[in-house]
């Protein structure tokens, strides 16, 4: 229970918590050890809801979960709010947007959700029912990564329409500019009531930018060829750590060490 605990461990899932084969092996004893000592793990992703509730199963995790880049938190102890926060727009509206922004860039962006099986099997590496747990998708825009001399005119449309964009290492996302990842932990720091909560945020690429933005302990997950250089790049002078091995096993041991140190062990 978030109410309960002064730490929260707020975390990405793709490329962070695990590898892009989707292997969770790797940070399930850790989060066993988080969950012995009641420090809430709260998913903070770019998937759907349907999509994280399948991996909450599979991890035995009871906190609430920031989905869809931040555009909404869900949860069975957020009674007070009926189970769910909603910081985004309709999933409608940001499409007609980037219609509008493919208009202006005289780019065709393309939505995640209109890719085909194969083409979006080729991307995410998702087949099946994953695939429709996968566009199962309310109140955020992913679409692919558009070239990157195009980055000057989207930010301008942006600004236009009253949107964020953040990239991915995979793909991009459009987003109501009341929520991100960082918003989202911030609503569910005023949900909760609790002063000078302590946040780990773990993140590997620039998307998760908000997220480290509004940690107290920034943790960097690498993938397999390194860190994503864009995302230390935008970190700049602030503190944070760089895990040493990739992905889940990244994930462990950072949290693991940061245990420790809190004589947590």
């Amino acid at each position: 229970m978030i109410e309960n605990s002064s730490i929260w461990v707020v975390s990405d899932v793709d490329g962070t918590l695990m590898d892009h084969s989707y292997d969770l092996t790797p940070a399930k004893e850790t989060i066993k050890k988080l969950q012995k000592f009641s420090i809430p793990v709260i998913l903070c992703t770019s998937k759907t809801a349907s999509e994280v509730r399948v991996i909450r199963k599979e991890l035995n995790l009871i906190d609430p979960y920031i989905v869809e880049n931040g555009a909404a938190i869900y949860g069975e102890s957020l009674k007070r709010v009926n189970g769910e926060i909603i910081l985004g727009i309709e999933y409608e509206l940001l499409e007609e947007i980037l219609n509008l922004i493919s208009i202006e860039i005289d780019y065709k962006l393309t939505p995640l959700n209109n890719l085909t099986d194969h083409e979006a099997t080729e991307l995410t590496g998702l087949k099946g029912n994953s695939l429709n747990l996968m566009r199962d998708r309310h109140w955020s825009m992913p679409f692919l990564n558009p070239p990157s001399f195009l980055d000057k005119k989207i930010t301008n449309c942006c600004k236009k329409f009253k949107v964020d964009i953040f990239k991915g290492n995979r793909m991009s996302h459009l987003l109501s500019r009341n929520s991100n990842k960082g918003k989202a932990i911030d609503a569910l720091k005023k949900y909760s009531n609790i002063k000078n909560i302590k946040i780990i945020g773990l993140g590997d690429s620039p998307n998760d930018l908000p997220l480290l933005l509004n940690s107290d302990i920034r943790i960097v997950i690498p993938g397999k060829e390194g860190p994503n250089l864009n995302l230390i790049d935008q970190l700049n002078d602030l503190e944070f750590i760089l895990a040493s091995e990739p992905n889940g096993y990244g994930w462990k041991n950072e949290i693991n060490k940061l245990l420790n140190k809190l004589e947590i062990n």
